[in-house]
């Protein structure tokens, strides 16, 4: 897989900023300069990962996820804007991005975000294996769930949301708290928001169902306990 980034920002002192910190770190990127360019940029290469600005002339940012996402394309995506309310962070997670970074930031933030997505990528699983519960399956190969409930419904999962529900399918029935959870999802020297899992759970929850993911009020998160173990 490439290790080329692509960036997508309108501002050009903020876009040259990142590109030129991106050359610094040694890596490679293309620079699009609008949500159209970018679209371009993605039929035409593939990329280890994108930083997605949100406001973007003709065509937003959301909407090139929201595209990406509905192909099938899972390439790791960081949004960086200065959309910080809620329901914006949530449409963004929802949506399908794998990381949220408020602008002002300092490049240094980013270049570690970038990092823990290749430590995660490189230390990718290579046996195939599914998790189950009896009313879910983990899919750890395709990254995919499915709710038998449902018809076997099957639901693509993000990087990070794929994270949580294998550290939490990996032992169904218990309670995993939410240090041991943010080591699964970030890598050494990230520093998540204190809500950033909170996030997470509230899309999975969207995905799959309220109560796909209880909560012990104190202690963490849990899936219940069923059949268990890898096939």
């Amino acid at each position: 897989m490439t290790d080329k980034i692509l960036l997508v920002e309108d501002d050009p002192m903020i876009g040259q900023a990142v590109v030129n910190a991106l050359q610094d770190a040694d890596k490679a990127a293309d620079w699009a300069h609008s949500g159209w360019e970018a679209t371009g940029f993605l039929s035409e290469s593939s990329y280890a990962a994108i930083l997605l600005d949100l406001g973007l002339p003709g065509k937003d940012g959301m909407s090139v996820l929201r595209e990406l996402r509905a192909k099938g394309d899972e390439t790791p995506v960081i949004i960086l804007t200065a959309r910080d309310g809620l329901d914006d962070r949530l449409a963004g997670l929802d949506a399908g991005a794998d990381d949220y970074v408020l602008k002002p930031f300092h490049m240094s933030e980013v270049l570690a975000r970038l990092r823990a997505i290749e430590r995660r990528r490189n230390g990718s699983r290579t046996e195939s294996r599914v998790l189950t519960n009896g009313a879910m399956s983990l899919n750890c190969d395709t990254k995919t769930i499915r709710i038998h409930a449902e018809g076997d419904r099957e639901v693509p999962l993000s990087k990070r949301e794929f994270d949580l529900m294998e550290a939490l399918m990996t032992r169904p029935g218990a309670i995993l708290s939410r240090a041991t959870l943010e080591e699964r999802i970030y890598g050494e020297g990230d520093m998540p928001e204190s809500n950033a899992l909170e996030f997470i759970i509230h899309g999975l929850r969207k995905k799959l169902g309220a109560s796909a993911i209880g909560n012990v009020r104190g202690l963490g998160w849990m899936v219940q306990k069923g059949q268990t173990g890898a096939r």
